[in-house]
Formats: C-alpha cells, structure tokens, sequence
C-alpha cells in the first residue's frame, strides 16, 4: 500500500517518521524513498509539531475549498465530513435525530466543536459533500 505522496512523475515515495534519542537536542528523522534516491531529514519535536499542523492546515484548505456547485440537503440527512458552505469553515462532526429534531455537532478548523440543533427538513447548504453513508 502507498503512502499518498508521489514524486512529480506520479511514482509513490514511501515515507518513514523516526523518533530520535531523548536528550538535549532531541531529533525527529523524516525519511523520503523515491526511485531517484533517498532523502533523510531531521528537526527537532517542536518543528515537526509544526509541520504537522501545517499539513493538517493545507489538508483541510484543500478538502474544503470550492468544487462543484454548492448542494443543499435536510439537516436529518448530513453526514459527518459534510462541509456547510458560508464565511467560516463548519465540517459536521456529528449528527443525531431525535424525531423531528436533527442536533448536528460542527467542528470548527481550530478543533471548537458545538451542537445546533434544526428542524429534520431544514435546508443546509455544503460547500462539499462526503460521499458514501453515514
């Protein structure tokens, strides 16, 4: 199985995250494997803490950024990853039902998470829709 990073030509490039020895300068070893060679990398835990937050960051930008038109479904249908569309990023973290009451939980990208509760027929616009069930 690959790990989802490809080199420019399109050939997968495994990856290895190696802890370093604790100490005084404690390092973390990043290991990249494509054909044309290995690259080794290290930085300390804070740096890689970093890195780690802005890949999540970009992550989310590019999951979240404008596709297709926007869809509109029912409060009681959105499913968890569905992302509402309007100024401030909102992913669906969670949705019960409750008769005719839907209480989703949003997920803000800073990890805020809250609960709205709608009527089941409300209509939700997304900016993107997950695919799949539930």
């Amino acid at each position: 199985m690959g790990s989802g990073i490809t080199d420019a030509d399109g050939h997968d490039v495994p990856v290895t995250v190696t802890p370093g020895e604790a100490g005084p300068a404690p390092r973390v070893s990043v290991t990249l494997s494509p054909p044309a060679g290995e690259l080794r990398w290290s930085c300390t835990p804070a740096a890689a803490r970093e890195l780690a937050a802005a890949l999540v960051r970009a992550a989310e930008e590019t999951e979240n950024a404008p596709g297709e038109a926007p869809v509109t479904v029912a409060a009681g249908e959105l499913r968890r990853g569905d992302v509402r569309d309007g100024e401030r990023a909102m992913t669906v973290d969670g949705v019960r039902t409750d008769g005719s009451t839907a209480h989703i939980t949003w997920k803000a990208p800073t990890g805020r998470t809250w609960t709205q509760s709608y009527d089941v027929n409300t209509a939700i616009t997304l900016k993107r829709r997950l695919s799949g069930t539930r």
